[in-house]
């Protein structure tokens, strides 16, 4: 951290790519090396030198633009962001083959940078699935020792374990009576005030004699904003909702996802033409998911068929109060569910071996 940050960079740009092709030249020749953008700087220009060399096919796997993300900190018209929009064209116009998450980035890449490309939507690895009540329970009580939120509201009887959701009596797994509702959402960097100002709201129908349960939002993930959102949540004094944050292990993530009775995703595109893959992998889990809306958000969730889409807090807390109503008695959250469970999208193995191995030959 010496001299100017335009200085720091470039000189971190350099080291990085002797590094990176230096690692490119050492392994066995590759047919095809595979590339996700972002990051790109120096990545792309690295791999195709190392394809030359090999004479291997480059392929990038466009999962937005890397000069958007740059501009959200510096400007669309900031010079770093000019040269690197030009490097992500003229390189990814090299590759021999081009991959992307969405129509709209299809069309955006053929229209502004003469690149075909070929969508390949993501999709959920085959272990994001619904969890079952057993496994439910242990995540639930292990998940106890740390956080307050997942521990028992009341003494359990003699011979029985119980969680805040579940109860384990004579070897036998139920839910709990009048169990919260268990919400899951994710911080990384963005606007997660959205949703607090949702539970406000909430906790105000509450309030007003609305039959709605308890909530126990939980927020994952490790952003740079986290420690300031934490810090708004310790002001915050719910009588019905209680927020924890906790840092999963990652085999437990999944298992939380389809343990969960609502998602709730605030991803927000840099480019407007990516898809947020924590929906992804939600839907895999047969999560019904409410999701702020931007451009080509629709790709994804459609709304009142397999989520809902909001464009602010006033709607989200509307949203809740809908799908929340009368819980845990079906409702029209239980009809989204089911849908998610018809609707058998195909996995991320099924997907490749359909779109990407037929390009390759």
């Amino acid at each position: 951290a010496v001299g100017p940050k335009l200085l720091q960079y470039v000189i971190k740009v350099l080291v990085q790519s002797v590094q990176l092709l230096y690692t490119l030249l050492r392994i066995d020749q590759p047919s095809y090396i595979l590339l996700q953008n972002p990051p790109g700087l120096p990545s792309i220009a690295i791999a195709w030198v190392a394809g030359l060399f090999w004479r291997s096919k480059l392929i990038v796997d466009w999962h937005n633009y890397g000069y958007t993300i740059l501009s959200l900190s510096h400007g669309r018209n900031h010079p770093l962001v000019q040269i690197a929009k030009w490097y992500e064209k003229l390189f990814g116009h090299l590759a021999d083959y081009n991959l992307c998450v969405t129509e709209a980035m299809k069309e955006d890449l053929w229209v502004n940078c003469n690149i075909k490309a070929v969508t390949l939507y993501d999709r959920p690895a085959a272990y994001f699935k619904e969890t079952p009540l057993e496994l439910q329970h242990h995540l639930y009580m292990k998940l106890a020792k740390d956080y307050e939120p997942f521990r028992a509201r009341y003494v359990a009887q003699p011979g029985a374990d119980s969680s805040a959701f579940t109860r384990r009596d004579a070897g036998r797994v139920t839910h709990t009576a009048a169990r919260p509702a268990l919400l899951v959402s994710s911080t990384k960097d963005e606007d997660f005030s959205v949703l607090l100002k949702a539970l406000e709201d909430y906790e105000r129908f509450i309030g007003e004699g609305a039959k709605l349960p308890a909530l126990v939002c939980v927020i994952t993930g490790k952003g740079p904003l986290k420690d300031y959102y934490n810090g708004l949540i310790q002001k915050l004094h719910f009588e019905h909702i209680q927020i924890c944050t906790p840092w999963l292990e990652a085999e437990d993530y999944p298992l939380l996802l389809g343990s969960a009775d609502l998602g709730v995703c605030l991803h927000k595109s840099s480019s407007g033409l990516d898809l947020p893959m924590k929906v992804v992998d939600m839907f895999g889990c047969c999560l019904p998911v409410c999701a702020i809306h931007f451009e080509c958000l629709h790709e994804l969730v459609k709304h009142n068929e397999n989520g809902l889409i909001f464009k602010d807090s006033k709607e989200l807390a509307e949203q809740l109060k809908m799908l929340f109503w009368d819980f845990p008695a079906p409702g029209e959250l239980e009809r989204l569910r089911q849908r998610l469970r018809a609707s058998r999208a195909p996995r991320w193995e099924e997907s490749w071996d359909h779109t990407v191995l037929p390009l390759l030959g």
